[in-house]
């Protein structure tokens, strides 16, 4: 008799812990989906050739949790309109922002970067843009198809309103791999 107990005690333990086992797992895979996993499609052309539309990207959302925004970080943002947008941060908190002459100008000086330096509508740019310390001045990578800091509808982005870090692209499988800003 005490043979069956002892035999179901331990069959009962060996349940439990495989049940504890897979819960954690499943706990973490879905933190780290929750976190690194969310799913944004590319709408249009505004950030090709990095981005095409249709092309679906993974979001981090934890990143900016820990760190602030950086120069050329491809960002996911919420619009007033509730829509998610995808561009390229160009001016951080405290800068002042211009186009002039088709070329970027933070605090006065030429932003230099491969393949964004020229901008043929400089839009709300055209005049220095002063950023408050929780603005951005963001930009989609093919300036002459995208809708983004240089107008009214979208200007400055908020802190609170970036959503995450592009990372990696899924979709088309072709292209399937990290995405990296300059």
């Amino acid at each position: 008799m005490d043979f069956y107990k002892r035999e179901e005690t331990s069959t009962v333990r060996v349940i439990m812990g495989w049940v504890v086992d897979v819960t954690v797992v499943l706990a973490f895979a879905w933190f780290c989906l929750h976190s690194f996993g969310v799913q944004i499609v590319i709408a249009g052309q505004s950030m090709t050739p990095l981005l095409n539309s249709e092309d679906v990207v993974l979001m981090n959302k934890l990143v900016y949790d820990f760190r602030k925004p950086e120069r050329l970080d491809v960002v996911v943002f919420e619009r007033e309109d509730k829509k998610a947008n995808v561009k390229r941060v160009i001016g951080l908190p405290g800068e002042v922002v211009q186009i002039q002459g088709g070329y970027v100008y933070i605090d006065g000086e030429r932003l230099e970067a491969d393949g964004l330096d020229h901008v043929s509508l400089a839009g709300l740019a055209e005049n220095p843009v002063e950023l408050a310390e929780d603005e951005y001045f963001l930009l989609g990578d093919n300036r002459d198809s995208s809708e983004d800091s240089r107008f009214v509808n979208v200007g400055n982005v908020k802190e609170g309103q970036i959503l995450g870090k592009v990372w990696f692209r899924i979709h088309p499988f072709m292209n399937i791999g990290p995405v990296f800003s300059h």
